[in-house]
């Protein structure tokens, strides 16, 4: 195939949009990853002889399937499950489930392709995939989220096991969930296979940090962008989005760095707190009480509660996004460059819309995408599957000294991929190369499969 790079790219990028021509949040992930390829494949023509872009956007296996459950009132409900095992050149397939009313095939696509890069830059040997369904847990009694994930896995457990496809969590899915889930994947299959979910809880497979790991992992990877600039973390604040998991432990390593968080939001609107997030207040409320955000000014003499709106309206020198899907656009980017923001870290997954990462770039902000600034949660998670396959476990500081390290690795596998294929420090750039000529490789190495 004597094609030039563009060529080609254009090629795939036609036959991929008129397969998925009803996805956009897979099409926007596809694009911002192969427009950023023609170095790669002028570098590496067996690429484009082997049509590696055109196996790579084309998932191994699609499965989507009906979930029927049982309410409180005895109703019959159905919700909609997915798991897209999307690449297992690198080991078995690894990615999150989410339980949210926004999914749908295009963004289980989306976020499958985007473990692809992710799991490579971590060098943990893991495939990308993803899964979850339409369901809502949200004002869901236990015994409700209960009977729903037992019959999500009721026909999941046929297609996963730790040697071809591990989930974890995502939106909506937490310890309580993985609990539910990995109870009936143990009925149904008579086996207590501990790999084959993680973030489980620590008595029974857990690993240390798992739950810190994704929140962290953003702040760590900030902090080295920061670094290599002469610059840190102390002494400046952050703007934070979301009061999930993520959220949470990115808020908590601010201040455990010298920071201040002084936001967190929920779909109902966002909480400014000027003398920093109060981490236990909002766990309490957002973890235990699972209630709305307005909670937390409620209860906090300090903190004022904006109802809508947008969150980065407030300004801050730091911006973690870490809520879902395409939250900070071109107006939220312009808000905070008016603020004065130096660098952004995506906790979440691509939720930064294509023109407002183009200003961040061209205003010389640090930017670092997600999948490569949150690749700490499926790095801690592969963590999680080597204590099991060893019958160990390791203690919290192990763990923590264990993520930061390959957060740190991460960064640089990034930063001097960007370097090798002409734009130091677009970490955009240096994400997508350095995760695609890693799985890209592997590929060719096994054949046309």
């Amino acid at each position: 195939m004597s094609v030039s790079p563009e060529a080609y790219i254009d090629a795939v990028t036609e036959t991929v949009e008129a397969r998925s021509y009803n996805e956009p949040e897979f099409l926007q992930a596809v694009h911002e990853v192969l427009e950023t390829l023609s170095p790669v494949l002028a570098e590496h023509p067996e690429f484009i002889e082997a049509n590696v872009l055109g196996r790579l956007v084309e998932p191994e296996r699609q499965i989507i399937f009906r979930v029927p459950w049982l309410d409180d009132r005895n109703d019959v409900q159905v919700n909609r499950g997915f798991r897209v095992q999307f690449n297992s050149a690198l080991g078995p397939y690894k990615g999150g489930l989410r339980f949210h009313p926004s999914v749908n095939l295009s963004v289980i696509k989306f976020l499958g392709f985007e473990q692809i890069f992710k799991n490579a830059l971590t060098r943990q040997r893991i495939g990308g995939g993803k899964g979850g369904s339409d369901f809502d847990p949200r004002g869901k009694s236990d015994a409700e989220v209960m009977r729903f994930c037992q019959s999500f896995m009721t026909e999941l457990f046929r297609h996963i096991d730790e040697h071809t496809d591990v989930p974890a969590g995502d939106i909506g899915v937490g310890g309580r969930e993985i609990g539910f889930l990995f109870g009936q994947y143990r009925r149904l299959t008579g086996r207590h296979e501990s790999g084959v979910l993680t973030g489980k809880g620590k008595g029974w497979g857990g690993a240390e940090v798992r739950t810190e790991a994704t929140g962290y992992g953003a702040v760590f990877f900030a902090q080295e962008m920061l670094a290599r600039t002469g610059e840190g973390i102390e002494g400046r604040n952050a703007v934070v989005s979301g009061s999930g998991n993520v959220a949470i432990y990115a808020i908590e390593k601010v201040e455990q760095l010298g920071g201040k968080a002084i936001t967190a939001s929920d779909s109902s609107g966002y909480v400014v707190d000027e003398q920093g997030i109060d981490v236990a207040l909002l766990k309490q409320i957002k973890e235990v009480e699972r209630a709305r955000i307005s909670e937390y000014a409620e209860r906090r003499p300090s903190a004022r509660y904006v109802s809508g709106g947008s969150v980065w309206d407030v300004p801050g020198e730091l911006a973690f996004p870490c809520a879902t899907q395409n939250e900070l656009d071109e107006a939220g980017a312009r808000a905070l460059l008016a603020g004065g923001v130096r660098a952004v870290a995506e906790g979440a997954n691509m939720p930064t819309t294509p023109e407002a990462v183009s200003l961040f770039q061209q205003a010389g902000v640090l930017f670092a995408p997600g999948k490569a600034a949150n690749a700490g949660g499926v790095a801690t998670s592969a963590l999680e599957m080597t204590q099991n396959a060893a019958r160990d476990r390791w203690d919290f500081d192990q763990s923590e000294l264990r993520l930061h390290r390959i957060m740190r690795d991460v960064h640089d596998a990034t930063y001097e991929a960007s370097k090798r294929y002409g734009r130091p420090g677009d970490y955009v750039l240096g994400a997508n190369t350095a995760g695609f000529v890693t799985v890209a490789q592997a590929m060719m190495d096994q054949g046309v499969v």
